[in-house]
Formats: C-alpha cells, sequence, structure tokens
C-alpha cells in the first residue's frame, strides 16, 4: 500500500480546447484540498464538519488562495476505499481550458499535492489490490486502442478474464505442488503418494494444454491491439495509389497516368471488422534514372521487407511482365493478397492465364478508378491476417500481450520439467523446486511477484492524470 499521506493531483482529460476539463486528486488530504479550494452554491448542503457529501456531484467555485474565483465548476468529493485508487478522491469537473485546468491544479499543488506521475493513479490501484496487473495492462491497452477490436479485448482483460485463465493454471499446479509436499513430509511411501501417470495427466490436461492456448492466442492478441502492416506494392501505374483512395475512400495519394508520381511511402490507418491495417502506398519499382525516384524505390523494398502483408498489384490489362515476375519472387514466403487491377479493361483470357499463375495465392480483381472489387479486397485482406482469430470466438477476448507470452513460455518450460522428472521417477524434491518456479512466473503475469523496476517500466507508458 501506499502511504497514506502522499495526495497526488494530475490534469485528467487531454491537452486542447474542450467543453470539459478534469482535474483529480488522489490521497488523505483530497478532501481537506477540495474543501480549501472549492466554494459550493449551497453551502447548507456540507457536512457538520464543511466536507461535501461522498459521491455527490456539488456546483459551486473554484476559488485561489487569494479569493479569487477561478471557474464556475462541478465538484466531486468520493471517499475510500469506495473509489478508483481505494483512497479518497476528489474531482474537479471545469471548464476546458487548459489554463484553467493548469490554473486550478497549481493551486492545488501548494496546497500541499505534489505532481502525479504517469499512470500513477492506476499504479495506486494495482497496489492497493484494487486491480491486478493484467487488468492494470489493460486500462492503457484500452486508452490507446486503435479500433473497436482493441477496445474489446482491451475491456475483456480488464474485467478479468486473463486473470480468470491464470489463476485456473496456478489452482492446478498448487494441487500438484500440494501432492509433492506430501510426498516430501512422508519419504517412506513417496513412491505410492506420487502417482506418475495420474500427475502426468492432470498436468497436461490443466496446466499444458490452457498454457498452449494462451501462447496461441498471444500472436492474435497482437495483431488486435496493433494492427497489421499492409504495403501496396507493384510496378509504376498500375492503380496502386487509385487503389489507397478507394480503401481510404478519399484521394489520399496523387493519380496521374505518368510513371513514377508516388516518390516516397504514404502511410494512413483502416480498420477492417475492428482490426487496424496500416496502409503504405509506395513507389512503383521499375528501372529509372532519376535520383530521387531512386530513393523512393528504396523505401519501397524496405517496406516490403518489414510488411505483415503485401498487397502485389498487377495490371490485368497488360498481363505479367518480367518486372512483376522478378518482384512477386522477392516476397519469398511473405503474406501476401495479388490484386489484378483494371479488370474492367483486361481480356477474360489473360484473366484466366494470371489467376493460374498466382494460385494458390488469395487473389482479388478490381477496377480501383471504379471502387469495383474494393468490398471483397478488405475481406480478403481480414482473412489472410486474422482468419484463425475469427474461428477462435470468445476465446480471443483474453489474449495475453507480449510481456505474458515471455511469462507463459517460462510457466510451460517449468512444467516441461517436472514431466521428465516424474517420467524418470526423480525425487520429490526436484518437482517441487520446478513446481514452485512454474508458480513463480504465473505469479509475475498478475503482479503478485513482478520486480519494481518492470512496474515501474509499465506505468510509465500511461498518461499523466490516469
Amino acid at each position: 500500500m501506499i502511504p497514506s499521506d502522499d495526495t497526488i493531483a494530475a490534469i485528467a482529460t487531454a491537452p486542447g480546447v474542450g467543453g470539459i476539463g478534469v482535474v483529480r486528486i488522489s490521497g488523505s488530504a483530497a478532501g481537506a484540498i477540495l474543501r480549501r479550494l472549492f466554494q459550493p452554491h449551497r453551502p447548507e448542503n456540507l457536512h457538520a464538519a464543511g466536507s461535501l457529501p461522498s459521491h455527490k456531484l456539488c456546483y459551486g467555485t473554484v476559488q485561489s488562495r487569494d479569493g479569487v474565483v477561478l471557474d464556475e465548476v462541478m465538484a466531486v468529493f468520493m471517499q475510500g476505499p469506495h473509489t478508483y485508487t481505494r483512497e479518497d478522491v476528489a474531482e474537479i469537473q471545469c471548464h476546458g481550458s487548459y489554463l484553467v485546468q493548469q490554473t486550478i491544479l497549481a493551486e492545488i499543488l501548494a496546497a500541499g499535492a505534489r505532481a502525479a506521475e504517469p499512470g500513477e493513479f492506476t499504479k495506486r490501484a494495482f497496489l492497493a489490490g484494487r486491480i491486478d496487473l493484467t487488468q492494470a495492462e489493460a486500462v492503457i491497452d484500452l486508452l490507446q486502442a486503435q479500433s473497436m477490436g482493441g477496445v474489446e479485448l482491451a475491456v475483456g482483460q480488464l474485467q478479468g478474464r486473463l486473470h480468470e485463465r491464470i489463476t485456473a493454471i496456478r489452482d492446478a499446479l498448487v494441487e500438484v505442488l500440494a501432492i509433492v509436499e506430501l510426498a516430501l513430509d512422508f519419504p517412506d511411501d513417496e513412491t505410492d503418494i506420487l502417482d506418475a501417470d495420474r500427475l502426468l495427466s492432470q498436468l497436461q490436461e490443466q496446466v499444458e494444454q490452457p498454457l498452449q492456448t494462451l501462447l496461441a492466442l498471444a500472436d492474435q492478441g497482437r495483431v488486435i491491439r496493433e494492427g497489421v502492416k499492409a504495403v501496396i506494392a507493384g510496378r509504376p501505374n498500375v492503380g496502386k495509389s487509385s487503389l489507397l483512395n478507394q480503401l481510404l475512400q478519399e484521394e489520399r495519394a496523387l493519380v496521374t497516368e505518368i510513371p513514377g508520381t508516388t516518390r516516397d511511402t504514404i502511410e494512413e490507418l483502416i480498420s477492417v471488422h475492428g482490426i487496424p491495417v496500416h496502409l503504405v502506398d509506395t513507389a512503383g519499382i521499375r528501372e529509372h534514372k532519376d535520383a530521387v525516384e531512386e530513393l523512393g524505390i528504396e523505401r519501397a523494398r524496405q517496406k516490403m521487407g518489414e510488411a505483415d502483408l503485401v498487397l502485389f498489384v498487377v495490371d490485368a490489362s497488360q498481363g505479367l511482365t518480367e518486372v512483376d515476375q522478378a518482384l512477386y519472387s522477392s516476397l519469398g514466403e511473405r503474406k501476401r493478397v495479388v490484386v489484378l487491377n483494371k479488370v474492367d479493361i483486361a481480356d477474360k483470357a489473360l484473366l484466366q492465364d494470371l489467376g493460374d499463375f498466382f494460385a494458390p495465392a488469395p487473389l482479388v480483381q478490381t477496377a480501383a478508378k471504379n471502387a469495383v472489387g474494393i468490398i471483397q479486397l478488405r475481406e480478403t485482406v481480414y482473412q489472410t491476417i486474422i482468419g484463425e482469430v475469427e474461428e477462435m470466438g470468445e476465446r480471443i477476448s483474453c489474449a495475453p500481450n507480449l510481456r505474458h507470452k515471455m511469462v507463459l513460455e517460462k510457466t510451460l518450460a517449468a512444467c516441461e520439467q517436472v514431466k521428465q522428472t516424474l517420467l524418470m521417477a526423480g525425487p520429490a524434491d526436484l518437482l517441487a523446486v520446478d513446481l514452485r518456479a512454474a508458480l513463480d512466473y504465473l505469479a509475475d503475469i498478475v503482479g503478485l511477484t513482478t520486480p519494481d523496476d518492470v512496474l515501474d517500466v509499465l506505468f510509465t507508458r500511461f498518461c499523466i492524470g490516469k
């Protein structure tokens, strides 16, 4: 628990002009600071000690130390432990001028609070036991979500779904450890107590399989949280920029009949069924003499190498050229969707030949200038990148993040060591060591044994005021 005499304050709303700004205070002095600055419109509503009733909004003004009215506000005092931090919390809802908010915050700091560090309110909620570390991480995921898919994933984790899965695995490990420790207490009966077949079955069904499922979900969770980078690549004038404009539904890229118009990458974000897709339009790749265009082509090749998915665009009206074939071969094993563009002016026999050449890669026929095939392209992108996530259904709602994944892999390795010891009829003390290691790893996920330096890094990802 954080010492109760340490009171923090911060502006909780984003910088800029808005209808309302919120200044938040948390700590033992929150109520006293609010009483000092806030003058209610109806003083008769105050308690005998001059405090505001808990969890009720009150209208009034905020005044400086000199008695100058700073703003008309709504204020609320919330008595702990029924608050976000489980401490006394006060909030002042003023007009959304950043200058007004800063002035009110300065008065709060002068009254005895200190400026909160990034994520300190949520860190206090975690240290007070209101949320575990997976839920704290879900808060930052929710704040940074780029799509509804990311929001849904963060909300599921905030509701404790990952915590429940981890707890079930820990409970199973504790049960196995209890049997092992019983064998340690009665060494003469160790062979009878340690029923290897039963313990192996329990570890496989209740520990390893759930761990493997969570690990499988981790990569899919990354896609939903962070999205994918989809690079639009191909020769000049095959319709890459037109395709970008249609996917964005705006004229973002300049489209001309002159080859080499796009000389640098253009990057934009779209959402495909709740999944962030970072589109990158690149310079057409060809033999050239222009130094500036050469730099653009080099950058295009670099972006292709970094892509999660390549939208490989071919001018279907011209058929497959040697440049097309060389560029396509350079993709290697990278995921791709082949886009046969300009099909409205292409020969049907030529389209058949192109389809045969690119099979079995996902293929979409488009006429980007007329928005033909764009809906199908979006669907194909979705199925190519995260089709497996859809099959997982509701289970994706508890997908671990990268930190969790690394810890889960360590847990799985410790469990494998336990299995090997059981198969070799090893001593109970070795089993206990590996089982405790696995339990410690899982405790690290929910924050029971997480080192302070790791906590510091996690919470500094937050904005100030949350």
